[in-house]
């Protein structure tokens, strides 16, 4: 395993984090644990949860991700320390995402409702303080969620974000928290949070957690600048696309018990041009004899704003081919055929 800083705050993370979001709903608690304690051997130590999880979200669930992560830290005194706990506060309602099951829908980011947050958070984890708090998403409505174009809302009620940055510098003070991030964030976003620290004494944001993929590489376009120059690396979701890359869904099959083929909702990487520059990929990767997944992953890893990439597995085998990526380096003919594909078909999936 490769390890990387985490910011500036001194921290070492994993180059692969492992992501939980199945959690409760596609895996068990004890499937979970199994997945945990693998990571950890193969030198794994960024764990990412959040308090909205099991996704989809619902009431039922809501919650269960953090709990499982919770009970696999308590079975061993040595399991906290051996991890980066990262986890992320529901935003307010926003551009579709409706979080009302969370907290009694009080997700907007005033200091009361992430102190609500975060308490909820260290007793479902068992814990008394996280090594990363993340807003999962803006209070205000912005271009995410795969919108590439910015649309203002006039009149709109949001917290501003000097509020919320002092919301959280009160956490890191309280010892509750020892490093903050964002996701799902946008340049000028970031740019503000980084500028509101600097000229007032608060924490840093030290990571910004966004979507990254072959198939989605806006991040490229805004944000590396920042990430590069600020040293805010990217926690990169949804390196597979929903498992997309790994090849499984090309020419429509869908997989029994694939999440693609279970939950409607995630059709954010099936539309006809991703599904193009996805077979498109998959070829190229198998012509030269590499794992799709792998090389797709691999491509992530070794961008120079990437900090960690987020792999999430349903199984243990999943998992094992997942972390076999941070071995690989990809060849220059790779990294050509990577860039002529990018270029008929850019970002097919934001």
């Amino acid at each position: 395993m490769r390890y990387r800083k985490l910011g500036r705050t001194g921290i070492d993370v994993s180059v692969v984090a492992l992501g939980t979001m199945t959690f409760g709903e596609q895996n068990s608690e004890a499937e979970g644990h199994a997945q945990l304690d693998l990571a950890l051997d193969a030198g794994v130590n960024l764990v990412d949860t959040a308090e909205m999880y099991p996704v989809p979200p619902r009431q039922e669930t809501q919650g269960r991700t953090e709990e499982i992560v919770g009970s696999w830290i308590a079975c061993s005194s040595g399991n906290r320390r051996r991890i980066v706990l990262a986890t992320k506060a529901a935003g307010p309602a926003r551009d579709g995402v409706r979080p009302s099951h969370v907290r009694g829908g009080r997700t907007s980011f005033t200091r009361a409702n992430l102190v609500e947050a975060l308490d909820g958070s260290l007793r479902r984890l068992r814990t008394d303080h996280v090594d990363l708090y993340q807003l999962h998403w803006p209070d205000r409505s912005t271009n995410t969620f795969g919108k590439l174009g910015f649309e203002p809302v006039k009149d709109e009620e949001t917290v501003p974000i000097e509020e919320t940055l002092e919301a959280l510098g009160a956490l890191v003070k309280s010892g509750k928290v020892r490093a903050i991030g964002v996701s799902n964030e946008t340049p000028w976003g970031l740019a503000r949070f980084l500028r509101l620290a600097d000229a007032r004494g608060l924490p840093r944001v030290a990571s910004i957690q966004n979507p990254y993929s072959l198939l989605n590489r806006t991040f490229e376009i805004g944000l590396a600048e920042i990430a590069w120059r600020e040293e805010v690396g990217l926690l990169g979701y949804s390196p597979l696309a929903f498992g997309t890359l790994t090849g499984k869904y090309v020419g429509g099959a869908r997989p029994p018990g694939a999440r693609v083929t279970r939950f409607e909702r995630f059709q954010r990487y099936s539309g006809a041009e991703a599904e193009r520059a996805t077979r498109d990929y998959v070829d190229l990767f198998r012509r030269l004899g590499l794992d799709p997944a792998q090389a797709a992953l691999a491509f992530v890893h070794d961008r120079f704003f990437t900090t960690s990439t987020i792999v999430g597995a349903t199984s243990l085998e999943q998992l094992r081919s997942n972390l076999a990526s941070v071995d690989l380096t990809l060849s220059e003919e790779a990294l050509r055929g990577i860039e002529e594909i990018h270029r008929r078909q850019p970002n097919p999936a934001p």
